[in-house]
């Protein structure tokens, strides 16, 4: 039976796929003590990242990578993660007490059952921060979150891993898993979008710097969100203002239709959000739904 400290002992880090997350994680884990050994990358520009985040390691073959390493960051995108450890571990290139480590949002430690069966240490370990693929990104895991799933008695194992690279470990229960990525998602990925959209809609209408309008305003809604919930909610939608959503969409319809079901579709999940904690008043949600619905060609 494999006895797992709180502490990790210094391992050698292997990294399987040199995205915009394996290079950084391992270059943490590198400021903590640990010694990265070897990285795979395809394309160029993964191949740039390693050299940027994690100069002097060489770049092998995952096969290779895993015959070096104790820790092994398998980083690559999530539809690729059950072929790639179903791969490694048919190949016999997992070996047994080796930490093998995912960063996927969606997966728990059940994608890992293949490398499990080979005798590796599974863990998910799931940094709640959007990454650029340069150095700043190693700064920006001081304080960031994980998503932390592991077996009970590695637990404390991959909970100090997460420390060491300076981040918060947040336990999630294996079946939570998908729900807890989506939740994620929703607030980074689709805030992206939003913004973009919204920085496209300003420029049209004359606005010279968008973001500079944009910045002081979106960080307050942000910062107010976090503390209040739908209480920060503000805005025609939240106020019932119909004949004001009915003019948005009629500008939205001319000037960049593309924009309008994302549109709809926010201001009625903002409406219903509104009415059931009470800002939204039934009289004024029926005109405003009505407005929705057609889309601003009336009012």
């Amino acid at each position: 039976m494999v006895v797992v400290e709180q502490k990790p002992a210094r391992l050698a880090v292997g990294v399987v796929g040199a995205g915009r997350v394996g290079p950084a994680l391992a270059a943490a884990l590198k400021r903590a003590g640990h010694r990265p050994v070897a990285a795979s990358a395809v394309s160029d520009a993964s191949r740039r990242r390693a050299e940027a985040l994690l100069p002097g390691v060489p770049l092998r073959e995952p096969a290779a990578v895993l015959a070096e390493a104790d820790l092994v960051l398998l980083t690559v995108p999530d539809d690729a993660l059950p072929a790639l450890v179903t791969g490694l571990a048919g190949t016999g290139a997992v070996r047994p007490g080796q930490l093998v480590v995912h960063t996927s949002g969606r997966y728990g430690t059940s994608v890992l059952e293949p490398a499990l069966r080979a005798g590796a240490l599974p863990l998910a370990l799931h940094p709640a921060m959007t990454f650029t693929g340069t150095p700043v990104d190693v700064q920006r895991l001081v304080g960031c979150s994980f998503g932390v799933t592991a077996p009970g008695e590695l637990r404390m194992a991959a909970e100090a891993l997460v420390i060491e690279m300076g981040g918060e470990p947040e336990w999630i229960e294996e079946a939570a898993r998908p729900l807890y990525h989506a939740g994620l998602a929703i607030g980074a990925n689709h805030l992206v979008t939003l913004v973009a959209q919204a920085r496209d809609l300003l420029k049209e209408a004359g606005v010279a710097e968008p973001g500079r309008m944009l910045g002081p305003l979106l960080g307050a809604a942000l910062d107010n969100a976090l503390r209040s919930g739908d209480a920060a909610l503000t805005g025609p939608v939240a106020r019932g203002d119909a004949g004001t959503v009915a003019a948005h969409l009629r500008e939205l319809r001319v000037h960049a239709p593309e924009a309008v079901p994302s549109y709809v579709a926010m201001a009625r999940a903002t409406a219903d959000r509104a009415l059931a904690n009470g800002m939204l008043k039934a009289e004024y949600a029926e005109a405003l739904l009505g407005a929705l619905a057609d889309g601003g060609t009336t009012l």
